[in-house]
């Protein structure tokens, strides 16, 4: 998922000494992993959950006229969004609100993981950022509430997210080779409850009234809490707060060179996720409006419902991973496996060539308007191959160059490329019922091959660094 490869251990190995192992093990890993897991797993059911509905609530319920004026707080956000965008419609509306929310949810981990190091400690944080979060799920059910639960959702993001990964990384002594394979089934956490969110909330909500969908998530993020609580028993003792540590001596001039290149290259890497992250948002539109969504099961046709195809991504990261492996492995054995920067390049190219897709949905749809799903599974698979090869390369890369010192702030940087990204993302998302959408999947295609090539422009500067 989007910006959800686990954060690379080795940017938190600055734990202070290992964690006394208990007692019991989970796949020859500590027995505290098993409960990390599957508090992460419900807590990602019930973000994913709530955005495979966010994006359809709005645009068929909340933000129509009549009743978008019940919600606290709308009047003021819509005038403000206005001011800078000018008028929007209903779904320009809803596109920028979405984008809003996206963001800042990528941005306040960077303030939760400050929180938790210097005030309050990791465990205290996580639980605040849970209860937080389900109570933003049970929030949503109530109309008017509508801002402040996306707020409350926000808040609670930021608090859990940073800190529940950190506390994986604590489990290991420095130098523990299991860390390494700690976070590839902590991940597996992440995609399972991403995977069965759309399937659960996105049914009920679909069928049985938005409320039911958001609830659904609530009861995931209840049950993520009581796992953590569980156990805590389990699990390091808070890292102790620093104090009167000695100051720290400037960056070199290579250093800083390092960081600089960074910084600059992550700046294409906005556009990926903007274009990205139209999976939640006009993807999600165009699978409700423009898709025929009719399939034959056993004799018998059915309609796949419209928040299915938000579990397609997690799905096809589960069925990918390995052969991408494999085939990275295969071109090593050859010397022909691409450098980072070249399979960055590739996932946004990836990007661009999945919308491609939607550029030929878009103009071979029938006369009722109307393309296959099976144009909709094409646009998944290559843009879910596209992540596999910017993501975790992404993090790889900030290991390897980042300044030892600095790799705590260059991945609260790259958390910040998402941030920026969805901001961008609604910006788009607001010109979907303005546009032909042949037109509007050709800009998003063009932006992802712009920053593709923007990406191959820095490998030569910085193919000493990573390859050192």
């Amino acid at each position: 998922m989007s910006g959800e490869s686990a954060a690379d251990p080795r940017a938190h190995q600055e734990a202070t000494g290992p964690a006394a192992e208990p007692a019991g093990t989970f796949l020859g890993h500590p027995k505290a992993l098993s409960f990390l897991f599957a508090t992460e797993m419900w807590e990602r059911f019930s973000f994913y959950g709530m955005r495979a509905l966010l994006v359809l609530y709005m645009v068929h319920y909340l933000l129509k006229p009549g009743m978008a004026e019940t919600v606290l707080g709308y009047d003021l956000l819509r005038r403000g969004l206005e001011f800078v965008f000018g008028p929007l419609g209903v779904q320009p509306m809803a596109s920028e609100i979405y984008g809003l929310y996206a963001g800042f949810v990528y941005l306040t981990p960077i303030f939760g993981g400050l929180l938790a190091d210097r005030v309050l400690g990791q465990r205290r944080t996580v639980v605040i950022g849970a209860l937080l979060m389900a109570a933003g799920h049970f929030m949503m059910a109530v109309e008017p509430l509508f801002l402040f639960a996306l707020l409350t959702l926000i808040l609670g993001n930021g608090a859990f997210k940073p800190n529940i990964s950190t506390q994986v990384g604590r489990l290991y002594a420095p130098g523990d080779a299991r860390r390494d394979r700690a976070y590839s089934i902590f991940y597996v956490g992440i995609n399972i409850g991403a995977f069965l969110a759309p399937l659960v909330c996105g049914t009920l909500g679909e069928e049985a009234g938005w409320r039911f969908g958001f609830g659904a998530a609530g009861v995931g993020m209840l049950i993520s809490t009581a796992i953590y609580l569980y156990a805590l028993r389990l699990l390091p003792d808070d890292r102790p707060r620093r104090r009167g540590a000695a100051p720290r001596r400037k960056l070199d001039p290579a250093e800083r060179r390092a960081v600089w290149a960074l910084a600059l290259l992550f700046l294409p890497l906005i556009f990926f996720w903007a274009g990205y992250e139209q999976q939640g948002n006009t993807i999600a539109l165009w699978a409700d409006q423009s898709t025929d969504r009719g399939i034959v099961l056993f004799g018998l046709r059915a309609a796949i419902p419209v928040t299915w195809f938000q579990a397609f991504n997690p799905f096809m990261i589960f069925a990918f991973t390995p052969f991408v492996v494999a085939f990275w492995r295969k071109q090593a054995r050859r010397g022909a496996e691409p450098s980072t920067i070249r399979k960055m390049a590739l996932g946004c190219f990836g990007l661009g060539a999945g919308n491609l897709v939607m550029v030929a949905a878009a103009g071979l749809a029938g006369a009722d308007g109307k393309a296959s799903w099976l144009w909709l599974l094409a646009y998944f698979a290559i843009v879910t191959l596209g992540e596999l090869y910017l993501s975790p390369t992404a993090l790889s890369l900030v290991t390897k160059v980042a300044p030892a010192r600095t790799v705590g702030m260059m991945m609260g940087l790259w958390l910040a490329t998402d941030f920026a990204g969805n901001l961008v993302a609604g910006w788009l998302g607001s010109f979907w019922s303005g546009m032909a959408k042949t037109e509007f999947f050709v800009l998003i295609a063009a932006i992802g091959f712009a920053a593709g090539l923007v990406v191959l422009a820095f490998e030569r500067p910085l193919k000493l660094m990573i390859e050192a």
